[in-house]
């Protein structure tokens, strides 16, 4: 075999390789994207670092100084998950967050041109004798979404005590659950997604 021939075939062996991958990247980013186009998944996602545990005493949901928030990290996190999110294919969601700035701020972040604050998001952090109550509010919160979101991503930006309390499962910060869920908004099953790095 001649030098030329034996570098064209290294070459097309390497572009085969590299096209494989590509194709199953591609294969594995078009799932998650077809499935939140769909009424029966939707996203959850917990908001991205904001260091410490609960809020200092006395906070208020409208003073945003008053409550723990992201740092300069939570704030990079959001930043690169929504760009990992589009590029996953996902090119139009519908975003809501519970009225707690670090999930405001987190959702405004991942930038898909804004977002709504959803009561049924909220954190029972402070009393979790509401953890049943929130959860049926959660889940009716997803019953009418889906009816209602067309092929649009549904994510939804709360805190880890909300997310728990619907799949059973503590995450982390930047975490994100795809949930398959009924027509009443009940989970079916999930897919824990790493927050990617």
């Amino acid at each position: 075999m001649t030098r030329d021939l034996s570098e064209f075939m290294n070459f097309k062996t390497l572009f085969l390789i590299a096209t494989g991958f590509l194709f199953c990247a591609l294969a594995h980013a078009s799932e998650l994207s077809d499935k939140l186009k769909s009424s029966d998944h939707v996203l959850l996602m917990r908001h991205t670092l904001a260091p410490g545990i609960g809020d200092p005493a006395n906070y208020t949901l409208n003073d945003c100084k008053t409550q723990r928030n992201l740092s300069p990290e939570g704030q990079n996190q959001a930043v690169f998950i929504g760009r990992w999110l589009k590029k996953q294919g996902l090119e139009a969601a519908e975003v809501h967050s519970s009225a707690w700035c670090r999930c405001k701020e987190t959702a405004e972040l991942i930038n898909f041109g804004g977002y709504r604050v959803e009561n049924a998001l909220a954190s029972f952090f402070d009393d979790m004798n509401q953890a049943t109550k929130s959860n049926a509010q959660l889940q009716r919160f997803i019953s009418e979404k889906i009816k209602t979101k067309g092929d649009k991503a549904l994510i939804m930006v709360t805190h880890h005590v909300n997310i728990l309390e619907y799949m059973g499962e503590n995450i982390a910060s930047g975490d994100m659950v795809l949930a398959k869920v009924s027509p009443r908004g009940e989970l079916i099953s999930y897919k824990l997604i790493p927050r990617p790095q």
